[in-house]
């Protein structure tokens, strides 16, 4: 799955060679992830390789959906699908170098990702889980109309010493056409 997103933007497959660019923008963008994610806590380069080789295999046994989020040929994002086949749900997960947003870059990407989940994946239920603190994420699960359930306290280590509340957004396939738009 490919995927033209506005404004030059668009959705591709990651690619072993794409190692050390993504590497370099992890690394510009380590200080805000780490706000939000546990695997940005530390760097660690060969991290980055071994990532995309998960990516890939995730990808062939039907267990993933990544894509990179490219601008002009360069990656500026990552974006991701992580399917249970057996219960017809996934998860969106996603992440954007800071000088690609408020352009409504990531809601377009997360958009094209659910539509192929839900028409072609054929699932029924997709979620996204957020740091209630993180404003930014939240905002894009709210624009594309994925309803809020509920919050996990404490639901997921940030951190040696911090665990987040986990705001729990899901959208159904019976509400996928709020994804036209």
């Amino acid at each position: 799955m490919s995927a033209t997103l506005a404004d030059g933007y668009e959705l591709r497959r990651l690619r072993e060679r794409d190692a050390e660019e993504l590497h370099a923008l992890i690394e510009r963008n380590r200080s805000e992830l780490a706000k939000w994610l546990s695997w940005a806590q530390e760097p660690h380069g060969r991290d980055t390789r071994a990532y995309i080789a998960r990516v890939h295999d995730g990808e062939q046994d039907g267990r993933r959906l990544q894509r990179a989020i490219v601008c002009d040929g360069s990656i500026v994002g990552d974006v991701g699908l992580f399917v249970d086949r057996e219960n017809a749900t996934a998860a969106i997960g996603y992440w954007l170098d800071r000088d690609h947003r408020g352009r409504g870059v990531m809601s377009a990407a997360v958009r094209e990702l659910a539509r192929h989940g839900f028409a072609e994946l054929r699932l029924h239920r997709i979620e996204i889980r957020t740091d209630v603190l993180n404003v930014s994420s939240r905002a894009v699960a709210e624009r594309l109309g994925f309803q809020l359930d509920g919050v996990l306290r404490e639901s997921y280590r940030v951190a040696a010493d911090r665990y987040s509340d986990d705001a729990v957004y899901s959208m159904l396939a019976s509400e996928a056409s709020a994804l036209a738009c």
